[in-house]
């Protein structure tokens, strides 16, 4: 036990301590009167040596005032740093034994104030976009696709009627601001017994949703837990079911039924066809700066999300910046040899017109070692045919996003630069109490790409 433990009230220590001490005083007191008579004529004189150099009486009084005022606001300031750090190491005692508590404040108020970006898609090229997006803004909406039915997602989905959690996990811990061991717990998933498979996150949110009786207040319980920067939703709490017909005329249900087939997909569609899309995620798209589609699958990933008419209607309506990701590599029975023209061009065919403006490519192509491992899997680099999405009338943005892995994936950093640069070039309508962190987001963008080709 350390000895300022002591000190703690409650103990009914202190006030016998100080009762000997005051003891202890009256004897020493006692004793010098006793033995020199004259012992209070030099104590007298003594302390009024002490008051005078103790209240600077020696001083100018304008010399003193001004040191009183720099020792007052010295131990004002002091008081109060030290107060702050004692709320904020009960609250938050990661942020105050780095020392890093003001630079974690800045860093929340900066994100607070990012632009509105709203993400639609589904799988993991979402989850890598919000990687990127969350260190530049906590203003970040995820609209995720509930027609999962493979994996542990569909197993949850037939056996609890509940709506697949798969993707919304991923999004979820992609935007958590929580400790890594949390994110890591969210994704483990067991492998032996009757659990294997399944991942805790989908447990969690499954649990919550049959708690809670709503898959909407599980996702957004569950949200708080990993403490995300941003949101996700679900692009409808109807269960759908995706439906394709292939090349050779037949006719595919269930989203892992269409990606494994090896046939090429001619259209797809919802059954049912005219689910009712979720309130927030509207609400969030006509408030947004950006809407971003993709990356990810293009049939069983974006589109679903697009074939719900209250969503393809207001981002069609939306005055956002609206924006494609073409996704770098193709997608066996998906997306063989679709180069970036070919993602455009059946997005605007399968949900409409209006639904973006702007495109993003990417022009790095990988190393052919890689390139290779991938043409084995059936998968090419998608060329970015600059040409032909421009002859489509759509604004072209080109950028080197592959990451410096063994993957050829976006890098999660660099996408978000590319597409915050697009925004901020638009110069999309905003209320001016915001102009200005708009700008301190350029700012920070030129900062960082200081001696950067990106």
């Amino acid at each position: 036990m350390k000895l300022y433990h002591w000190l703690y009230p409650g103990l009914r220590i202190k006030r016998w301590l100080l009762a000997f001490a005051g003891g202890l005083y009256l004897v020493t007191l006692g004793w010098a009167l006793a033995i020199d008579a004259g012992l209070w004529v030099r104590i007298e004189a003594f302390m009024k040596r002490v008051l005078y150099a103790a209240t600077g009486r020696f001083l100018p009084s304008s010399v003193l005032g001004w040191l009183l005022v720099a020792a007052g606001a010295g131990l004002s300031l002091a008081s109060i740093y030290q107060l702050m750090r004692t709320v904020i190491d009960v609250l938050a005692p990661s942020a105050a034994s780095n020392g890093g508590v003001a630079d974690r404040v800045v860093v929340r108020r900066q994100l607070a104030r990012g632009p509105r970006i709203v993400a639609i898609g589904g799988g993991t090229g979402l989850s890598v976009l919000l990687r990127g997006l969350k260190e530049y803004t906590s203003n970040v909406t995820a609209i995720v696709t509930v027609t999962d039915d493979g994996g542990s997602s569909g197993r949850l989905r037939g056996e609890l009627g509940i709506l697949p959690p798969g993707d919304i996990r991923n999004c979820l811990v992609a935007l958590a601001d929580t400790e890594p061991l949390m994110a890591r717990l969210f994704q483990h998933r067991f492998t032996q017994g009757t659990l294997a498979g399944h991942s805790l996150g989908n447990l969690f949110i499954s649990a919550l949703a049959e708690l809670l009786g709503d898959f909407e207040q599980a996702v957004y319980e569950s949200s708080k837990v990993l403490a995300i920067r941003g949101q996700v939703f679900p692009s409808t709490l109807t269960p759908v079911t995706l439906v394709a017909r292939m090349a050779d005329g037949r006719v595919v249900r269930g989203e892992t039924a269409i990606s494994s087939d090896p046939a090429a997909i001619a259209q797809v569609w919802l059954d049912p066809p005219d689910p009712e899309a979720l309130p927030a995620a509207l609400r969030a798209i006509e408030s947004a700066d950006m809407i971003v589609l993709g990356p990810g699958s293009l049939f069983t990933s974006i589109l679903p999300n697009l074939l719900i008419p209250g969503i393809r209607d207001a981002v069609a309506r939306a005055r956002a910046v609206k924006l494609l990701v073409v996704n770098a590599m193709t997608q066996p029975g998906e997306t063989d040899g679709f180069t970036a023209a070919d993602h455009a061009r059946a997005i605007i065919q399968a949900a409409g017109p209006g639904l973006f403006q702007h495109v993003l490519v990417n022009t790095q192509e990988p190393p052919a070692r890689l390139l290779q491992r991938y043409r084995d899997q059936g998968q090419e680099f998608v060329r970015p045919d600059r040409e032909a999405l421009r002859r489509m009338g759509l604004q072209v943005h080109a950028a080197p996003l592959i990451a410096d892995d063994d993957l050829v994936r976006h890098d999660p950093r660099r996408l978000a630069r590319a597409l915050l640069r697009v925004l901020l070039a638009c110069r999309p309508p905003v209320e001016a109490g915001r102009r200005f962190d708009f700008f301190l987001l350029g700012e920070r963008l030129l900062r960082e790409d200081t001696g950067r080709e990106l």
